[in-house]
């Protein structure tokens, strides 16, 4: 009898990394279905990527930081200008509380279009994730009260003349607008709290050239000496924490038959997959600065709750890696 050599038929089978390209969603539930849940990256439901700073590597500006949170990297370079005061239409009271953003002395400008991620290619305009990071972080700069704004202030005081008169009061002659352009190397997800850390990082080593006004030049001078240079007195340390909500609702499935689960940090395939996302800002007073979010309604009070609760043991660990 002939032996038999017909071929085994080919296994249909897909590797893991092919599975997980073809069906994120798919792919993402059968780990969450696991006892416990485990995320593809291998973190826990709660678990985010630490991060990496690095600070100081840009020297032509006044502070500068690389981040980088898993696969997602950002710089950011603080470049502080001259604004004369005398070049401001309507100068506003130099006790305003919201000086710095009625002069608008805080620019920050986030940077995607570097070929950071396949959706972000070069010489592409601003994308309107680009614009909506940009927003956030100027809207939490100005909200939390950041940074001093005396430290921006480049005041002259005239010399006493007549003993008989008080002495001359100090006058703002300018102040430093401070450039904060925040730059995309990669992105693996969760890019606003990336986009913070760098732009904490680069505040807590941005050092100003000691500025002072010349009377006679009716012009600002700044001294080049280092050790008159100065850092900034910062108000508060807000730290922020995004987390994304993956859920098996749809349309044909009851509400009540849906699972979800509350994924903190999420990378770039667990976000294209989430419908829903809380973010929520925090100081270390105990002090909430803002919560947002966005999408569907899986996200309840008490879940909202624990991610304000797990964002005060973020805060702990960040504020122990800034500078």
């Amino acid at each position: 009898m002939a032996a038999d050599t017909s071929t085994a038929p080919a296994s249909l089978a897909f590797p893991r990394a092919t599975f997980a390209k073809l069906t994120l969603g798919p792919f993402l539930h059968a780990h969450l279905k696991q006892s416990p849940p485990i995320r593809p990256s291998g973190r826990t439901l709660i678990e985010c990527r630490e991060p990496q700073i690095t600070t100081g590597s840009l020297t032509h500006s006044h502070g500068s930081a690389v981040v980088r949170l898993g696969d997602t990297t950002v710089v950011c370079s603080a470049q502080g200008e001259i604004l004369n005061a005398s070049d401001i239409p309507s100068p506003p009271d130099a006790d305003d509380g919201d000086l710095l953003e009625t002069l608008g002395l805080l620019v920050p400008n986030v940077e995607l279009s570097t070929g950071c991620s396949p959706a972000h290619l070069p010489g592409n305009p601003p994308s309107t994730l680009a614009q909506s990071l940009s927003w956030k972080v100027r809207t939490l700069l100005y909200g939390s009260d950041l940074v001093n704004p005396k430290d921006l202030q480049i005041t002259f005081t005239a010399p006493k003349i007549d003993e008989e008169y008080d002495a001359p009061v100090p006058e703002v002659k300018a102040y430093w607008t401070l450039y904060l352009d925040i730059m995309f190397i990669s992105l693996d997800g969760n890019p606003f709290d990336a986009a913070w850390l760098a732009v904490m990082a680069a505040l807590r080593t941005t050092r100003l050239p000691k500025a002072s006004w010349d009377a006679d030049t009716e012009a600002v001078v700044c001294s080049p000496a280092l050790e008159d240079y100065s850092s900034l007195t910062l108000q508060a340390t807000p730290v922020t924490a995004t987390f994304a909500v993956f859920s098996t609702a749809n349309p044909l499935k009851q509400r009540s038959e849906a699972e979800s689960w509350v994924l903190a940090d999420p990378d770039t395939s667990e976000e294209d997959v989430c419908r829903e996302a809380v973010t929520v800002v925090l100081d270390g007073s105990n002090r909430v600065l803002g919560i947002e979010k966005a999408g569907g309604r899986a996200v309840g009070k008490e879940s909202v709750r624990e991610c304000v609760e797990l964002t005060f043991g973020r805060w702990k660990d960040v504020n122990a890696m800034l500078p």
